[in-house]
């Protein structure tokens, strides 16, 4: 057993004193309920208030809102970038796609859900073994491959187009139900930042070789959450897909959606539960624009975002201002720390 650093016996003592309180609501934490339900409540309020292009949008922020903050969930404490958030999704598109003429649409939407978990499980038993940039690309692969298996798929079966999903849903009524999926995603966050799986996480995150000899089940934990993020990525897109009406490959694996993902929840900040929404709301609205007035520049636009909030703002938008006010521990951010395990683990293998 390797002796573990002041810092790192320093991050043991204040996680396990974490955990030994998560049972107890401190004042703060109440308040930081109570904030959330009311902010809850009034965002409910949207389609009484437009149900235009006011609401597609509230849709739009609501439906990344869930996707930015279950990526975080996995991604924030393991500083495991996942860019496969496209893959979970558009298995939950093409369950409810491909089932709609047989099965009812919330039956479906658990479909997903089961689906989406087991895929996570199997995917995370055979990769989350690996780490740094390999697993980066691991995920970015997988969604493609999905894609193109898709795609053989429906050729094999006589279709070279999409699916189309008919069903009964105004905007109103998912947008309702992507606010309160988004809230179960923040409660469930909650409860992991307070469980002995948030602080094996957290144990994980700051150095994953004394995680391991602390006794922590390292590939069990990474798991768990990593299956928890994608089945709420499926339920997203299972619920989204009659919006779409018409779903194909193209679309529902679209590496455009893994992307925008990160970058939100980049742009927020992932050290906070609710920094990914932070980077969500802006972000959205300012790809509205872009579309709509450069749209053949929007991958190059996507990228150079990309690129400024990794290195300008690599801790988010929360962490810069929790910085300012002198309550954040800087680091090098999610992407840097990546980089840097990388090189550590190449400099250990290579001695």
């Amino acid at each position: 057993m390797t002796d573990k650093s002041p810092r790192t016996r320093g991050f043991l003592q204040r996680s396990m004193q974490a955990m030994r309180d998560g049972l107890v609501l401190s004042a703060s934490d109440k308040r930081h309920l109570v904030l959330g339900t009311i902010g809850f409540a009034l965002a409910a309020l949207l389609p009484f208030v437009s149900d235009g292009y006011a609401l597609s949008v509230g849709i739009s922020v609501a439906m990344y809102a869930v996707l930015a903050t279950s990526w975080m969930l996995f991604s924030g404490p393991t500083n495991y970038i996942s860019l496969g958030t496209a893959a979970f999704f558009g298995i939950g598109m093409y369950v409810v796609a491909g089932g709609i003429d047989l099965l009812p649409f919330s039956a479906l939407v658990v479909i997903a859900a089961l689906v989406g978990g087991v895929f996570a499980a199997i995917v995370g038993l055979a990769t989350l073994r690996i780490a740094g940039v390999y697993f980066v690309i691991f995920t970015l692969g997988m969604a493609e491959l999905i894609r193109q298996i898709t795609v053989w798929g429906q050729a094999k079966m006589g279709s070279q187009a999409g699916l189309y999903v008919l069903v009964g849903m105004d905007d109103s009524t998912l947008y309702w139900l992507l606010i309160a999926l988004a809230a179960i995603v923040f409660l469930v966050g909650w409860w992991i930042g307070r469980s002995r799986l948030g602080f094996a996480l957290r144990i994980i995150g700051n150095d994953e070789v004394v995680a391991v000899h602390s006794g922590i089940n390292t590939a069990r934990a990474k798991v768990v959450l990593f299956v928890i993020s994608s089945v709420f990525a499926s339920i997203t897109g299972a619920l989204v897909a009659p919006r779409y009406s018409y779903v194909e490959p193209t679309l529902a694996f679209s590496p455009f959606i893994s992307f925008q993902v990160v970058i939100m929840a980049l742009l927020g900040g992932v050290h906070r539960l609710w920094g990914p929404l932070v980077g969500v709301i802006p972000f959205t609205l300012m790809w509205e624009v872009i579309n709509a007035s450069y749209p053949r520049l929007s991958t190059l636009l996507l990228g150079v975002c990309f690129l400024l909030i990794v290195y300008f703002i690599p801790h988010g938008v929360v962490g810069l201002i929790e910085s300012l006010r002198g309550g954040y521990r800087k680091r090098g951010g999610p992407l840097r720390d990546l980089l840097q395990n990388t090189l550590r683990s190449r400099k250990s293998n290579n001695a």
